[in-house]
């Protein structure tokens, strides 16, 4: 059977980094306050005119690199954001054509944290059906566009960033011990939108909107939903917990992140975290914790990963990875 190898990533985040205690400048918070409620440091700021299609542009060229292919190689381009360049074109064509891609689609996928998780069901599912060889997956986001500064509770949680990863379809056996996408679980519960969304879009408001979160309810559904799918991910493959040598989750909150590999019985220190430098970058969080742990090493040939999310909506979603 086609596998979906990784064959390259990459981050790309903003120059700007914004702290803690600048933040603490600017509303009623500190840094004690927002370190022991999310764990989060810092996050990256776009510049002014510094649009996700620049972000992402930035990740896909670095990750092309890594995989040591071209534009010519590329007939895929999916780009997972919340925050697009424009209402439409969608901006994976932006990117396409900045890239110099010439054949094959491109299109968005829109499912807030989650969405390169989407994002890579879709890759591989198109890969697997032979209808496109080589595909460009970008989670890219500019959520500092959407926050309301005067906000504390959602404005010390979001940052800017772009992660992408190159996939290619390749020959497998069909068992676990083949390299690339082994299995992907995607859901969705729309009854919990006014939990975690954005007061604005173009049908509704004719405006873009802020975020609004209810914190407490989000993390409960987070701790429940993510353990779920997990489970769905190891019953589909007749791995183990012990199988994973890492766990590559979306960069929320740092209690997220602990609360679900308490409840899974996961070892803390197979966790990858970035949400400490990083903040929260809604769909660019999995490939730019993932680009990290692969720059440092931890991530080498043969290991197998676990990448999960859950965002706005509500969606989630899970993978397995073996490297």
């Amino acid at each position: 059977m086609i596998r979906s190898v990784i064959t390259g990533c990459a981050g790309h985040l903003p120059e700007r980094v914004l702290t803690n205690a600048e933040l603490a400048d600017m509303v009623d918070t500190s840094d004690e306050w927002i370190t022991a409620r999310t764990g989060i440091k810092q996050r990256h700021i776009a510049a002014e005119g510094e649009t996700t299609s620049d972000l992402a542009v930035g990740a896909a060229r670095k990750a092309m690199d890594a995989a040591g292919v071209d534009a010519s190689d590329i007939d895929l381009i999916i780009v997972a954001t919340a925050t697009p360049d424009h209402t439409f074109p969608a901006t994976a064509t932006t990117v396409q054509s900045r890239l110099g891609v010439r054949k094959g689609a491109a299109f968005d996928i829109q499912a807030v944290c989650s969405g390169f998780i989407y994002g890579l069901a879709t890759a591989d599912n198109f890969l697997k059906a032979g209808q496109f060889r080589r595909a460009l997956l970008i989670g890219a986001e500019t959520f500092s566009r959407i926050l309301d500064w005067d906000d504390r509770t959602t404005c010390v949680l979001f940052g800017d960033g772009a992660g992408a990863v190159v996939l290619e379809g390749q020959q497998g056996a069909g068992g676990n011990g083949d390299r690339g996408v082994l299995t992907t679980h995607i859901h969705a519960d729309g009854r919990h939108h006014d939990l975690l969304y954005v007061d604005g879009g173009p049908s509704k408001t004719q405006t873009v909107g802020h975020l609004r979160m209810s914190g407490k309810e989000v993390f409960r559904h987070a701790v429940t939903n993510l353990s779920a799918v997990i489970h769905e991910a190891l019953d589909a493959t007749g791995m183990q917990p012990g199988d994973i040598d890492w766990v590559v989750p979306h960069q929320a909150n740092k209690r997220i992140l602990d609360g679900t590999a308490r409840k899974f019985g996961l070892d803390a220190a197979k966790v990858v975290v970035t949400v400490d430098q990083h903040g929260n970058t809604s769909a660019a969080s999995v490939p730019l914790a993932l680009s990290a742990a692969v720059a440092d090493g931890r991530i080498r040939r043969g290991d197998v990963l676990l990448l999960e999310a859950m965002g706005g909506g509500f969606t989630w979603g899970s993978a397995l990875v073996r490297w």
